[in-house]
């Protein structure tokens, strides 16, 4: 690097001006190459306006729900993360803006040293072994002509910005999560509870058909598949409850939570098939209000800045640099006022060989800006995708359900028609177990139904920023946007 040179006379800043200019014609002509993609034209139709959702998940009417969720949002390892990366990305911008104020600082010195006598300091004092005192405050302002440290505090704000809006979007994933893991634990107790009642009823089928065995009335191959049907019952409710116990290892830990944990989560409350309506039509700019996606058009914000900065390296950079302090040889004279030395002036420094690192470094912040499109255009159109295979899978499981309402209904009037039939004498009660037995592996797949509705529902929330409302983000927004005025 060249050292600064210092300015001695104003004839000089006639060549500055003549390095300045001939410095914008050496920046490399290299622009950015990869187009953004518009979210508001990338997906979904528009509709009409809606009213705020707020808290999302307290469509459950689950108040356990609501204590995890308040839990895992207060104490998730995964989102304290984020907070770090929010806190150093301000202590950031700090730090840049301290690079347009002047900086002064004090050095100090008392320094044993042997003095040549064949130097600039003749003998006595030459050829002799004496401490060099030496204080001194100086001072260092750059008047960053060229832009680089605004610049600096424009990457560092923007970068700022991406990670307020990634604590967000972590707090959105992290509901999901613990929704999804809350449904999940319900499917598995429900499902438990309706394998209890297979076993009871396999109980009592094994057990005719070990009296029909006495009675002669059946064989040894009814008893057997009689046995095994309540194996195969038994198997179910164990695999039920454990599919439960692993939902609450997952809540717990997404609260961020050990073993202790697990006796305070209960059955949940939820109706699985009535939380969280999805309207009928969901405005175009959701997917623009993604947090995530907001991040990703805040860090091409950001790459904007870093290549003003690579290319304000092609300029001079001008300091005004001054000092005052005390230099004497032998500590008894530091302190006189023969010792006194200051000294004042701007310095330039001048990029004239730099074997290519400049032109390297812009075209790095070019390609930057490129990823940072790119990386905007790869969560938006991930964002339509995840928004519509929700929206497909809503609708399908909705048809499904329906459906399956009806094949429930229709069991539940045939086990009534067999009671009836048995009252009278005129069927067996092996026949209304049978019955009995179909409408009890339908409730378990309405079960399965009534979860993937709600965990689709939960995927779309999540898939459009965690709230249908468009205006949910404007406050959002409008602290980003105090936060710039801020800086």
């Amino acid at each position: 690097m060249p050292r600064s040179i210092p300015l001695r006379r104003p004839a000089l800043l006639a060549g500055l001006v003549a390095t300045l200019l001939s410095g914008c014609a050496a920046v490399p002509q290299v622009r950015p190459q990869v187009q953004a993609v518009s979210a508001a034209t990338a997906g979904l139709d528009g509709g009409a306006a809606l009213a705020p959702v707020g808290d999302w998940w307290h469509g459950f009417g689950d108040p356990q729900l609501d204590r995890i969720m308040a839990e895992a949002l207060a104490g998730n390892p995964s989102l304290d993360v984020a907070m770090a990366r929010l806190a150093r990305a301000q202590a950031g911008i700090a730090a840049n803006k301290a690079g347009l104020l002047p900086q002064v600082g004090v050095d100090a010195s008392a320094i044993r040293q042997r003095l040549s006598e064949k130097y600039i300091i003749p003998p006595p004092y030459g050829g002799s072994n004496r401490w060099i005192g030496d204080a001194q405050a100086k001072l260092d302002w750059s008047l960053d002509l060229a832009g680089r440290q605004k610049a600096l505090v424009a990457q560092a704000g923007a970068s700022a910005d991406a990670a307020a809006l990634d604590v967000e979007a972590a707090r959105v994933t992290l509901s999901g999560a613990v929704a999804q893991s809350y449904v999940d634990l319900a499917r598995a107790t429900e499902q438990a509870r309706i394998a209890r009642r297979f076993v009871a009823s396999r109980e009592e089928q094994l057990r005719l058909a070990a009296t029909r065995k006495r009675t002669d009335l059946g064989s040894d191959f009814d008893l057997r598949a009689a046995e095994t049907l309540l194996a195969e019952a038994r198997q179910a409710e164990i695999r039920a409850e454990g599919a439960r116990q692993l939902m609450v290892h997952a809540l717990a830990a997404l609260a961020g939570r050990g073993v202790d944990y697990h006796a305070a989560i209960a059955d949940p409350t939820i109706r699985l098939d009535a939380a969280l309506p999805v309207p009928d039509a969901l405005p175009a700019d959701l997917l623009g209000r993604r947090p995530d996606i907001l991040a990703a058009r805040a860090r091409i914000e950001a790459a904007e800045a870093g290549r003003k900065v690579a290319r304000a390296d092609f300029y001079p950079d001008i300091d005004l640099k001054g000092f005052i302090g005390l230099q004497a040889i032998g500590l008894g004279a530091l302190f006189t006022g023969g010792a006194a030395t200051y000294g004042a002036g701007p310095a330039l420094h001048l990029p004239i060989f730099e074997g290519g690192r400049l032109k390297a470094n812009y075209k790095g912040a070019v390609a930057g800006i490129d990823e940072a499109v790119a990386s905007y255009n790869g969560a938006v159109v991930g964002a339509v995708r995840e928004t519509a295979d929700a929206l497909s899978a809503i609708a399908t499981n909705a048809a499904d359900a329906a459906e399956q309402h009806k094949v429930v209904a229709g069991l539940g009037e045939t086990v009534r028609l067999d009671e009836v039939r048995l009252r009278t004498g005129l069927g067996a009660r092996l026949d209304v177990l049978d019955a009995g037995d179909r409408l009890l592996a339908a409730n378990q797949r309405e079960v399965d139904l009534a979860a993937d509705g709600a965990a689709a529902r939960i995927r779309l929330l999540v898939a459009v920023g965690g709230s249908f409302d468009p205006h949910s983000r404007q406050n959002l927004a409008s602290a980003a946007d105090a936060d710039a005025a801020g800086r």
